[in-house]
């Protein structure tokens, strides 16, 4: 048993740049969440892009299947809603991997994801002899609000490789398994995208 709660340090790691790692920060948006943040984004006159993230090659149909973007960082490197003095001006609106920090989904391969822990947050670092043996069933007892986040964004991506999984099936799509790097990045300049979105009811979720 533990009395460890998580409680936000407020010290704005999440929406920065990792030291001395530029390029390395990734906080993944689905497309129904670009859509989300767009609108946002002009209405408060904020700069927001963001580049293709997850993608997979169709060679069936010749597209590139999108499954998530990401947040293109300000050149400060910071999440462009992150606001000094506030913090995160959006916070009713903040993404899966932003509601669920500082538990994240590890991309093991292209098709497999497992929830853990963002190393660099403050909270972790001040308790990550304790955290380190924790099961996932006690860390739920600890990110109490942050865990069912976790488990919809993990539920999500299940649901969007079910639905690839359908589509190959189906004979809709073929998704190359084996591709060079060169025909890989040819295929990202010339073929067109196509985003794959599904949607995840709250309390839908999986033990």
């Amino acid at each position: 048993m533990t009395n460890l709660v998580y409680s936000c340090q407020k010290c704005g790691t999440c929406c920065f740049e990792i030291p001395n790692q530029p390029g390395a920060k990734r906080i993944p948006l689905y497309p129904e969440e670009v859509d989300k943040l767009i609108s946002i984004a002009k209405e408060y006159n904020i700069r927001f892009a963001v580049k293709e993230d997850l993608v997979f090659p169709d060679e069936l149909n010749s597209k590139i299947i999108v499954i998530t973007y990401r947040i293109i960082l300000e050149p400060s490197g910071h999440c462009p809603f992150f606001i000094t003095d506030r913090g995160c001006s959006i916070h009713d609106h903040k993404p899966y991997a932003c509601q669920a920090y500082p538990l994240s989904l590890k991309r093991l391969d292209a098709f497999q994801f497992e929830i853990t822990i963002d190393p660099l947050c403050n909270f972790v670092i001040n308790n990550y002899e304790e955290l380190a043996s924790k099961s996932l069933k006690e860390l739920e007892g600890i990110f109490i609000e942050e865990f069912p986040k976790a488990k919809r964004f993990y539920e999500k991506n299940k649901k969007l490789q079910y639905k690839i999984l359908k589509l190959e099936a189906e004979n809709k799509i073929k998704i190359a398994r084996e591709v060079t790097l060169e025909d890989f990045n040819n295929a990202l300049k010339k073929w067109k995208r196509m985003e794959l979105r599904v949607k995840v009811k709250k309390g839908e979720l999986e033990e």
